[in-house]
């Protein structure tokens, strides 16, 4: 027996558990750098397979497995989940209210420790070739994401390359989405903070009329940065949080805009807080009120190394099939993964997880529904990676 079979035939065996196991996840999610519940299963499944996991300051572990000396590969999933409602009706949908895995990282956790479990049983019957070291990191949700402290820890010590999946739910259950440079676009968070001299309606020259003053940062903003920045670089401004005032005929003191500026060009994000703010700061001028912007740098955009990505082509095609392989463009989406192939070669993959003719869903919803069979493809997909 080789090792692709044997990977294959350990992520068979335990893949009715790996899905009672992202059930279990799902049913009780957990936010960023809360994750304790998730990081004790995950500490008590390396157990029971016989390796030394090594818990993070606060949540989150890693562990290594196979032989001592030369390269270390490493996998990496994600554990913390949404401040958001899961509205499906599966009998294993949320049960801490307003949060919910509608990032798939229930998916991710539970991929990973398949992947764990095959390489375990491969290097026990077979051997593996490398070192791999897995990466169950917290707090990737949050900017700029929980991927810095843990290389501020060393993390990465002696790694020589990283893999990971993210689930895509436009894409078909089988099927790992590749490509290679970059995948992800940059993120930033913007928190605008408006106050002024508030009042009645009737007399608004009597005020710093603050919610007009909103409506057009709200609408200006957008449309300068597009003139602003190089059309290639693919900004975008989007406002997710609007708040001001408590009465129709109240012109209220204090108001607040919260957004996110997202785009596909490294060199672009490096300038774009100097750029908003002299921007806000012209915009607001002529109303005369306060602003205090809070400019909270997110994540640079993944860019997956050529090298590294050929590497996960030919352990798709091989685990799966060539018709497993499929192109993926880049989108808008930040990924704190990012901050490890800023540090050494690494790649990202889409993990399908539509049923195919089924309803396409989409991240960051409450209704995010998975096809399950997309965990031992995951398995199959990180435990070939590792060995490629």
């Amino acid at each position: 027996m080789n090792l692709r079979e044997a990977i294959a035939r350990a992520v068979e065996t335990v893949t009715p558990d790996l899905i009672e196991l992202r059930r279990d996840l799902h049913a009780f999610p957990e936010l960023s750098w809360q994750e304790e519940r998730t990081t004790d299963l995950v500490y008590a499944w390396m157990d029971k397979l016989g390796l030394s996991p090594q818990r993070f300051d606060g949540t989150g572990l890693s562990v290594d497995l196979g032989p001592t000396g030369g390269p270390i590969v490493a996998l990496r999933a994600d554990l913390d989940a949404l401040p958001i409602l899961d509205t499906t009706q599966d009998p294993w949908r949320s049960k801490n209210p307003g949060v919910a895995h509608a990032c798939g990282h229930d998916v991710h956790i539970s991929a990973l420790i398949g992947a764990a479990t095959a390489l375990t049983a491969a290097d026990r019957e077979v051997g593996l070739p490398y070192r791999v070291r897995l990466i169950f990191q917290p707090a990737e949700e949050v900017m700029p994401g929980g991927a810095l402290r843990l290389l501020s820890d060393g993390v990465l010590a002696g790694v020589s390359r990283i893999f990971a999946l993210h689930c895509d739910p436009s894409l078909d259950v089988g099927r790992v989405g590749i490509r290679e440079g970059a995948i992800t676009g940059a993120s930033d968070q913007i928190n605008v903070v408006l106050n002024g001299r508030g009042g009645h309606t009737s007399r608004p020259h009597l005020t710093e009329d603050l919610t007009f003053a909103l409506g057009s940062l709200i609408t200006q903003l957008p449309a300068v940065l597009s003139r602003r920045f190089d059309p290639r670089a693919g900004a975008s401004l989007v406002w997710g949080q609007v708040s001001a005032g408590n009465a129709a005929n109240v012109i209220p003191a204090v108001g607040e805009l919260k957004g996110t500026l997202r785009m596909l060009d490294a060199a672009a994000w490096h300038d774009a807080e100097h750029l908003v703010r002299g921007i806000i700061a012209d915009i607001v001028e002529p109303f005369g009120v306060g602003v205090d912007l809070t400019y909270t740098r997110g994540v640079p955009p993944v860019v997956n190394d050529f090298a590294v990505t050929e590497r996960l082509r030919h352990a798709v095609s091989s685990a799966l099939g060539p018709e497993g392989v499929a192109s993926t463009s880049q989108s808008l989406g930040g990924e704190d993964f990012a901050w490890y192939v800023e540090t050494l070669p690494g790649t990202m993959a889409r993990l399908g997880t539509r049923t195919p003719g089924g309803p396409t869903y989409d991240l960051h919803q409450g209704n995010l529904r998975v096809d399950e069979r997309a965990i031992a493809v995951g398995a199959l997909v990180l435990a070939n990676a590792a060995i490629a």
